[in-house]
């Protein structure tokens, strides 16, 4: 398991509601990219911990891990960074995001946690 709070939310993040997109990146997120991004906590990073089948938590919704992007867990263990699609059936997963259900855009809020885990 892997948890992170969320320490910023960009003032462009609810835009991307109506397309279920959720750009997560650390705190060392380019200053270009910080108004569309929700930034968390990342200086403690494990390895490989986005799978497919396990719950992504954000707040308090749960959420099944349907697909992991080729780049997904790579990018999350240097940059803290990937997209996160709460859709499925859409495209093909992009290498650097994750596609979650149900579909529904998360509610959250600086302090909440993001969790990464297996199913309880």
């Amino acid at each position: 398991m892997h948890t992170t709070k969320i320490v910023e939310v960009g003032s462009l993040v609810e835009e991307f509601a109506a397309e279920y997109l959720m750009i997560l990146f650390g705190q060392q997120v380019p200053p270009e990219l910080k108004d569309i991004c929700v930034v968390h906590d990342n200086h403690e990073t494990a390895k490989n911990v986005i799978k497919t089948g396990d719950i992504l938590t954000i707040g308090n919704q749960e959420y099944q891990i349907k697909e992991v992007g080729s780049e997904a867990n790579h990018n999350f263990e240097t940059l803290g960074h990937i997209s996160i699609y709460f859709r499925t059936g859409e495209n093909e997963v992009l290498p650097g995001a994750i596609v979650v259900e149900p579909q529904i855009f998360p509610e959250f809020a600086i302090g909440d946690t993001i969790r990464f885990g297996e199913p309880q």
